[in-house]
């Protein structure tokens, strides 16, 4: 089976999150091996987060889950792209994606759908 070389990024490597039927770009996470194993395993976006520097399944506490329907490798083999099928937001401040902001002219304007307020979600 070909497996992403997590030892180009020190052991963690990019992982871009796309809806699955819209394409639409939803996150940047990253993995080691141990969550792409889990990925597998599971059918359940799992990643390695750098900040609790532990595992993290995607939607545990929000029940915003991403179900995978679809994995590939980028041509070096050390970003992975997941086409997913995602339940409520996939960012944690609310937004359907963490890319909301949109810059322009030295500012930023919001363009994205925030479907729920994270003081809700994550006491």
């Amino acid at each position: 089976m070909l497996e992403p070389d997590f030892e180009k990024g020190n052991g963690l490597i990019p992982a871009i999150v796309q809806d699955h039927k819209t394409g639409d770009v939803l996150m940047l996470a990253y993995m080691n091996r141990e969550a792409w194993l889990k990925t597998l395993e599971t059918e359940k976006a799992t990643y390695w987060s750098r900040s609790r520097n532990s595992l993290w399944v995607k939607g545990e506490t929000s029940g915003h889950y991403q179900v995978v329907k679809e994995i590939t490798i980028d041509c070096d083999a050390d970003t992975i792209l997941l086409k997913v099928q995602q339940t409520g937001a996939a960012c944690h401040t609310g937004y359907r994606s963490c890319f909301y902001r949109k810059i322009t002219a030295g500012s930023f304007e919001i363009v994205g759908e925030r479907l729920f307020n994270p003081e809700d979600v994550y006491k």
